[in-house]
């Protein structure tokens, strides 16, 4: 090996390496705002939270879970701005995923949550998990169910923010 060929390998493994460091550093920082989806409503709290349940059971999905976050905490002393978050279901995906063994192993992520907040800009928000996203990280029957679902709930949500 001469030098020449010697140089092209350390600089390289150099690049490489910068490389890896930087695709690192890039990711962690991006994931949180890749993995998470937050857009405004263009109503105020109570109204974004009556029609968002309106359209969630208008569109065939039930509601099996709701938190008050702002009642729960403040029963423990503490003061937050209100945010309610909810579990979305469709029996029609769930159970797709959860009859099949394999594919049983995102159950963790259903039902599906929505939350809706306030921020001190008195605005109210809705985010989400970005469905999409995780979809393609299973692929298979947990992505095309996924993304089916993920198409519905983010169809309720623009009824909410356009």
């Amino acid at each position: 090996m001469n030098a020449v060929t010697k140089k092209y390998l350390l600089f390289g493994g150099i690049g490489l390496v910068l490389g890896l460091i930087i695709s690192f550093v890039v990711l962690f920082i991006s994931a949180p705002r890749l993995m998470m989806v937050e857009d405004q409503s263009k109503y105020d709290f109570e109204e974004t939270v009556e029609r968002f349940e309106a359209e969630v059971l208008d569109a065939g999905w039930s509601i099996p879970g709701h938190h008050d976050m702002q009642a729960i905490l403040e029963s423990h002393g503490h003061d937050v701005l209100r945010v309610e978050i909810f579990e979305l279901c469709s029996s029609r995906y769930s159970a797709e995923i959860l009859e099949l063994d394999d594919e049983r192993i995102v159950s963790p992520l259903m039902p599906c949550r929505i939350a809706i907040y306030e921020k001190s800009d008195g605005n109210t928000y809705i985010a989400r998990m970005n469905n999409t996203l995780m979809a393609r990280l299973f692929g298979g029957v947990i992505y095309d169910v996924m993304e089916q679902a993920s198409e519905e709930t983010e169809a309720i949500i623009d009824k909410l923010i356009k």
